[in-house]
């Protein structure tokens, strides 16, 4: 598969936050995503407004960090010098396909402030340090494709209650773990399954893999050992999970 190119635009607010972007840009690059920012392909002497309008042209997504400083030179239309240019205002948006345009908000205060022109738009909040990786991860479905749920099929009974009818989850979250936990206990004598032998099971972060664990457990699906919290067994409620999914088939 073709990595999708993306093209970041942001405002040269101070070292810290360039810092930030290149971090950002990075963390994008190692989970399968061209990611396209000055800081590697620009360099002294070269055209700044070509390098930014052919990026434009050619990525798959735009993503637009909106600091508050941002925000403020889209909508004041301030050009000059430099990184100024950088800024996107609705007479570049015309070259381009405006869907691919995604606001990537980077505020303190708990604002949400994007460009007038992109007012109507979705965004990704990565302001609080806190939650990066549940962000990117709401990122990295859009640009790959992989949303977290699946759109289920049109069904024939017109009378399924509402209750307990949520759509399936896509690989990576609970059905993922679910599928994890069937494969590690088919291929185990024991009648649990160990948290260190779950880890490796999963295409996914750390971090992601620990909130839909939780979410498992919360849902009824799995549960710790008594006095043994690494110790993860499944439920009644969890194998007929597995049943219902068709993860394990009768």
């Amino acid at each position: 598969m073709v990595p999708p190119r993306v093209f970041i635009s942001y405002s040269h607010d101070s070292i810290e936050h360039k810092k930030w972007v290149l971090d950002f840009a990075t963390t994008l690059r190692n989970r399968g995503v061209d990611a396209v920012i000055d800081q590697w392909d620009l360099k002294p002497g070269d055209d700044l407004p070509h390098f930014m309008e052919t990026e434009l042209v050619q990525a798959q997504y735009v993503l637009m960090v909106c600091s508050n400083r941002y925000v403020e030179k889209a909508n004041a239309g301030e050009g000059g010098v430099g990184y100024e240019k950088m800024i996107l205002t609705s007479s570049y948006l015309s070259k381009i396909d405006a869907s691919k345009v995604i606001p990537i908000i980077r505020q303190s205060g708990g604002t949400y402030r994007v460009p007038t022109f992109l007012g109507t738009k979705l965004f990704v909040d990565f302001s609080n340090d806190s939650e990066v990786e549940f962000r990117f991860d709401e990122l990295l479905r859009h640009i790959l494709d992989a949303p977290l749920y699946e759109k289920p099929e049109i069904g024939a009974n017109p009378f399924v209650p509402m209750e307990g009818s949520a759509p399936d989850r896509r690989a990576d979250g609970v059905k993922e773990i679910m599928k994890a936990m069937a494969k590690c206990f088919n291929g185990s004598a024991a009648s649990f399954v160990s948290f260190s032998t779950l880890v490796p099971s999963v295409s996914m972060h750390r971090l992601a893999l620990d909130k839909y664990l939780k979410d498992a457990k919360e849902e009824g699906l799995v549960e710790s050992v008594y006095r043994y919290p690494n110790r993860l067994v499944l439920t009644s409620k969890g194998r007929e999970y597995l049943f219902e999914h068709k993860i394990v088939e009768l």
